[in-house]
């Protein structure tokens, strides 16, 4: 689990890595696919970790505006927030780090992240990128490298929290090191990095230069 390892700042994903949002996200995302004529249960697995926009664009579907249809499935899942919880101890992990060392880097629009987050009950953080904060989504590392240079690093000295192959590949392509959260996933993703059910068994620790490091939580005695 990195032991001994520190890392400048944390950069998390949010849908399945600090919040459950896959309830909300399959309702709407399923009622948009059978509209469409699709397969729905072969094309929700595709949705997870990606912008809207590049989802739908990658379906090439005739008569389709990309653009247009986003911004209506944005509408339909800010409006669908039954069912969104935090993934275990992400709320008290995130409030134990300092403010200025984590952001949250989404493909969620800023909209919508928002609701999600209030919705689980997760802290705002100062740096957020989101969905229009970038032009190319993930897997491409851009998103990553915006949210460590807005925090004032380099992403080749942080940590990303990912759950999805997407964010996984976009972290790697960064020069990040990945912690996985297998907390939403019916099998634990294949991989060579570190990886974890949820946050109530790790904590921190902070050097004199404010570079975190996780350790195993202690149980109370």
């Amino acid at each position: 689990m990195y032991s001994g390892r520190k890392f400048a700042a944390f950069l998390f994903d949010m849908d399945g890595t600090l919040i459950n949002s896959i309830a909300s996200a399959e309702r709407v995302w399923s009622d948009w696919a059978h509209r469409q004529g699709l397969d729905v249960s072969a094309f929700l697995p595709t949705i997870h970790g990606v912008r809207a926009i590049e989802t739908i664009t990658g379906l090439a579907l005739p008569g389709v505006d990309p653009a247009h249809e986003a911004d209506l499935l944005l509408k339909a899942e800010a409006a669908d927030l039954d069912g969104i919880l935090q993934i275990a101890g992400a709320a008290a992990f995130l409030n134990s780090l300092p403010p200025e060392r984590w952001a949250i880097v989404t493909s969620a629009p800023r909209e919508l992240a928002l609701l999600r987050m209030q919705a689980a009950g997760i802290p705002v953080p100062a740096v957020i990128v989101a969905a229009e904060d970038v032009s190319r989504g993930k897997p491409a590392p851009d998103c990553f490298r915006l949210g460590a240079e807005r925090l004032g690093f380099d992403a080749r000295d942080c940590l990303v929290f990912e759950d999805a192959p997407a964010g996984i590949t976009a972290a790697e392509a960064a020069g990040a090191a990945v912690m996985i959260i297998n907390a939403t996933h019916k099998h634990a993703l294949q991989s060579q990095h570190a990886a974890i059910g949820g946050y109530e068994g790790i904590g921190i620790t902070l050097d004199e230069n404010g570079w975190i490091a996780l350790e195993p939580q202690r149980s109370a005695a």
